[in-house]
C-alpha cells in the first residue's frame, strides 16, 4: 500500500531559532536620513543609526547584511541580534542589493574563491562556501549549483550566466536530498510531500531522492491553469468573480495612471468587459499567454500587501507568485494587449490588477 508523508514547513534546524527571536526590530532613519538604525516593537533603540542605505532590510528577525561608513570608505558585514559580526566583506549581492534573510538564514560569498555558503541566525556557517550558487532557503531546502563556470555576457554590463556544474536539492544541514535537480522557479517548496512511489496528481512534479523515496512539489503554473479552468472560467458570474478577487483591485486609467478601487465597485462597473475578455480564453482562436512575476512593490505598496513581501521589501514570489494573463486583440490590426493579474494568496488565487488595451475601464 502506498504511503504518503506530508512534510511541514521548516526542518528541525529552523524551529528553535524563531522561538528565540519573535520580536522583529524595525529600521529607522536618523535626523539627516543618511543612516539607518533599528528599534524593537516597543520603540527602544537596539542599534543606533550607523548603517548606510545599502542596508536594505527594514525588519530584523535574526541576521541581516549591512554596510557602515569607515573614515573615507565603508565596510560590509553580517550582524546578528546579539551583536555578533561575521562575514566581513563577504557579501552576496544580487540585483545591486545585499541578500535578505529567509527562515533565519542568509547567503554569503567568499571573496577569495567567489563561492557561496550560508549563515544561520546565530552567525554560524552551516553550509560552507563551496557552491557556485545557492537559492534562498525555502522550507528548509536550497537548490545548489556546484562546479559551474561563470560566463560573462557580452556587452560589459556585468551580467553573466553559468556553464556546466551540477545542481542538487540540499537541506540546511548541507545534506543532498536530490541529485540532478534543475532550477525551477515554478515549484512550491512549501507543498513538499514524500512517498514510496510517484503519484498521479496533475499539478505535482515528482523527483526521486537519494534515499529512494519520491519528493513532490506543486507546480505553480500547473496549479494556476487548473484553478483558472475549474474555479473561474467555469463560472464567470459576478458573485464568483467577487469571490476570487482581492479586496482592492488596481487598474490603469488615463490620465491618472494606476488607480485602486474596492473589488465590489470595480467589478460592478466593469463586469461586462471582464466577463467578455475572460470568456475569450475558452475560445480556440484566442491568443494569450500566462507569465509569472513577483508582486510590484511600487504599485502594491499598501499595508494589505505586507504579507507578500519579505523583510527587505522583496516580493515573496517563491510562495506568493503573480500570474499574469496577457490577451492579444482579436483584430490583428489592433495594438495593445489586455492584462489580468492574479496573486496567489493563502486563500487561493485572487484578481489584483486589470489593464485594458483600449483604456475602456470605468
Amino acid at each position: 500500500m502506498k504511503q504518503t508523508i506530508l512534510v511541514y514547513i521548516f526542518l528541525s534546524l529552523n524551529c528553535g531559532l524563531f522561538a528565540q527571536n519573535k520580536d522583529s526590530w524595525i529600521a529607522f532613519w536618523d535626523k539627516d536620513t543618511t543612516h539607518i538604525g533599528f528599534k524593537d516593537s516597543s520603540g527602544h533603540i537596539k542599534i543606533e543609526p550607523k548603517f548606510m542605505s545599502l542596508t536594505i532590510a527594514y525588519k530584523f528577525d535574526a541576521i541581516i547584511a549591512v554596510a557602515e561608513d569607515v573614515k573615507d570608505t565603508w565596510k560590509s558585514y553580517y550582524i546578528t541580534k546579539n551583536g555578533k559580526i561575521v562575514g566581513l566583506d563577504s557579501m552576496y549581492v544580487y540585483d545591486n542589493g545585499f541578500d535578505c534573510e529567509n527562515e533565519g538564514f542568509i547567503r554569503f560569498k567568499d571573496p577569495r574563491t567567489d563561492k557561496m555558503g550560508l549563515f544561520n541566525g546565530e552567525g554560524k556557517i552551516i553550509i560552507p562556501a563551496e557552491y557556485s550558487a545557492l537559492t534562498k532557503v525555502r522550507n528548509g531546502m536550497i537548490i545548489a549549483l556546484k562546479g559551474a563556470e561563470k560566463i560573462k555576457d557580452p556587452g560589459g554590463d556585468g551580467h553573466f550566466s553559468w556553464a556546466g556544474g551540477k545542481e542538487y536539492l540540499i537541506n540546511t544541514n548541507n545534506k543532498i536530498l536530490i541529485e540532478n535537480f534543475g532550477y525551477n522557479d515554478e515549484l512550491n517548496f512549501y507543498s513538499l510531500q514524500k512517498s514510496k512511489e510517484p503519484g498521479k496528481e496533475e499539478v505535482r512534479e515528482y523527483f526521486r531522492g537519494i534515499d529512494g523515496e519520491y519528493y513532490s512539489f506543486v507546480n505553480f503554473d500547473k496549479e494556476f491553469k487548473l484553478w483558472l479552468k475549474t474555479n473561474l472560467l467555469s463560472d464567470l458570474s459576478k458573485d464568483n468573480l467577487l469571490q476570487h478577487s482581492f479586496d482592492t483591485i488596481t487598474y490603469w486609467k488615463e490620465p491618472n495612471g494606476w488607480t485602486k478601487e474596492s473589488k465590489t465597485k470595480f467589478i460592478n462597473q466593469n463586469y461586462k468587459f471582464i466577463k467578455s475578455k475572460l470568456q475569450e480564453l475558452t475560445s480556440k482562436n484566442c491568443e494569450y499567454f500566462i507569465s509569472t512575476d513577483g508582486l510590484n512593490r511600487f504599485i502594491f505598496d499598501t499595508s494589505e500587501f505586507e504579507t507578500y513581501f519579505n523583510n527587505c521589501n522583496e516580493p515573496k514570489e517563491w510562495i506568493y507568485p503573480v500570474k499574469n494573463i496577457v490577451i492579444s486583440p482579436k483584430n490583428k490590426l489592433d495594438s495593445g494587449q489586455d492584462h489580468f493579474e492574479f496573486l496567489r494568496t493563502d486563500k487561493g488565487y485572487k484578481l489584483i490588477s486589470v489593464s485594458a488595451a483600449k483604456n475602456n475601464l470605468k
